[in-house]
């Protein structure tokens, strides 16, 4: 197969494709057996959108031969094939969460026919879905089940954004993964890639089922609270469900417990597995309209045909901090995230179409271990824990979220809620967030909003809505762990994904999964 570039109008079909790769190289209509899409990106940068695509084509060997001497035309491509591994295990493993890299984890390994058991501490996505909605509606928070804990992870909650770049063989499966059980193809090529919380839902319930076809068994509201450990080796998990105290045994045992679980990580801190600090983002939700965020970022290339508009805003401050756009949500709407009673946070979630009335994004500064205040290697949750505490105070003490328009934010005058309707479901009071989080934070923030005016200008608009806190960027801590996966000093204990400290994402957490899991099914003979 060969690979060439072409560009496309906006609406396109197969024919537009088959005659752009006619145009471009010295072949006929008959001579293309199969044309794939490689890659997809926007191109607005001529004043009238369309994209930007690679392609792979294949023809018959010999004719291939003769293309690839068009060097600047063409270059040669290799399909990825991702390869099963069978099991050599002689005890099931045990997979502790259901999010992005336990859900690939648990897959790969019930592909190989190792029949893994999944711990999850919330519960199944559809059951979790009537668990939020009840926080919603009636200010009832169950700190087992909410958007951060339950089968699919906090990403469940969220745009459903897969940030691929370089493609691999790993990240094909995933993407193949998901395709089969319900996103669309586009996700494979796209730049702008995302599933939406809407579909999420609906494969990663496909998923579960699979993996339960293949041998594997889910176990939910199931929360681990220790780790059999003998002679340096894993050797079974306890947890606690429906009240009572259960354990299982496992030569080899895979931790995807997410970047929330501050419990959990306490356990391990007490059963000595290293860990270390490490550092993370803190700020607001920034809210603008839909229609408005288009228009600044398509400028005269906008139209109807146009997927709502994205961004990704990054600036280097002179105070030594970096100030960053994160989880940006085109047509979303900002979500209540707590997961500890007495604590507000929001995130971002868009559904698959983002036609909803504004577009947010957290609003983040960088944070370091030397800004925790002590609290040892957990000190980063101890100060997650705090911000999150007093939003909670100065919303009202009934989950609201403080909130303020930009404009008073930027002025530090008396705060203002005139302007975007914020989507934060539970409410919000007018509250000035200089009054409950620290000076280098909000100074900060307004620094970077007047950097990413001079990059765009008419980002800054009065009428946008900041709303508080964002604190659950990413994990505060990394669980040390070797090349095999396995955490230092503890054989058969695999620290996986964001949680642990190795992922950012949907895509990076299953890939972390797959990875690991490959690992323990080729190596693995106990």
């Amino acid at each position: 197969m060969i690979k060439t570039d072409i560009k496309v109008k906006l609406q396109y079909n197969r024919d537009d494709l088959i005659n752009e790769i006619i145009n471009r190289l010295p072949v006929n209509k008959d001579e293309i057996k199969e044309v794939t899409i490689l890659k997809r990106r926007l191109d607005i940068d001529n004043g009238s959108a369309g994209y930007k695509m690679t392609l792979g084509i294949s023809f018959d060997k010999e004719r291939e031969a003769g293309l690839l001497r068009m060097k600047k035309k063409v270059g040669e491509y290799t399909p990825f094939v991702y390869e099963r591994v069978l099991s050599k295990l002689t005890t099931r493993p045990v997979v502790v969460g259901a999010g992005p890299s336990g859900l690939f984890c648990a897959l790969v390994l019930a592909e190989g026919g190792a029949k893994p058991i999944i711990l999850e501490r919330g519960l199944d996505v559809e059951r979790r879905i009537e668990r939020v909605n009840r926080f919603i509606k009636e200010r009832k928070l169950d700190t087992e089940c909410n958007i951060q804990f339950g089968e699919g992870g906090a990403g469940t909650y969220s745009d459903g954004k897969l940030k691929v770049g370089c493609r691999d063989e790993y990240k094909f499966k995933v993407l193949s993964e998901f395709i089969t059980h319900g996103a669309g193809a586009d996700i494979m090529y796209s730049d702008t890639a995302h599933i939406g919380t809407d579909r999420l839902s609906l494969i990663i319930k496909s998923m579960r089922e699979k993996i339960i076809s293949l041998g594997g068994e889910f176990i939910f509201s199931a929360k681990l609270t220790d780790i059999m450990i003998k002679d340096g080796k894993v050797c079974g998990a306890e947890y606690i469900k429906d009240g009572e105290n259960m354990s299982v045994s496992t030569n080899n045992l895979v931790l995807a417990v997410g970047h929330s679980a501050r419990d959990t990580f306490r356990m391990l801190l007490n059963k000595g597995i290293p860990m270390q600090q490490k550092g993370f983002g803190v700020g607001l939700r920034i809210e603008h309209p839909r229609e408005y965020i288009n228009k600044l970022i398509y400028g005269g290339s906008y139209t109807d045909g146009l997927e709502s508009a994205s961004y990704h805003l990054v600036t280097h401050l002179q105070n030594g901090r970096s100030v960053y756009s994160f989880c940006m949500c085109p047509g979303g709407t900002v979500v209540a995230a707590a997961s500890d009673t007495g604590g507000v946070v929001t995130n971002g979630m868009s559904v698959y179409n983002r036609d909803g009335d504004n577009s947010n994004a957290a609003i983040l500064v960088s944070v370091t271990p030397e800004d925790f205040g002590g609290g040892g290697v957990l000190g980063g949750f101890e100060f997650q824990r705090k911000l999150e505490a007093l939003a909670y105070r100065h919303g009202g003490e009934n989950y609201s979220a403080p909130m303020q328009n930009l404009r008073s934010f930027m002025s530090g005058g008396k705060p203002s809620s005139d302007g975007v309707r914020p989507t934060y479901p539970l409410g919000c009071e007018c509250v000035s967030h200089s009054e409950y989080l620290p000076e280098y934070i909000t100074q900060s923030i307004a620094l970077g909003i007047r950097d990413f005016e001079d990059w765009k200008r008419g980002y800054f608009l009065d009428e946008a809505v900041l709303t508080g806190v964002e604190t659950r960027s990413t994990s505060p801590v990394r669980i040390l762990r070797t090349l095999t996966y396995e955490a230092e000093g503890v054989c058969g204990l695999y620290p996986i994904g964001e949680g642990a400290g190795y992922a950012g994402g949907i895509v990076s957490s299953a890939t972390d999964g797959v990875r690991c899991a490959r690992t323990i099914l080729m190596y693995k003979n106990n």
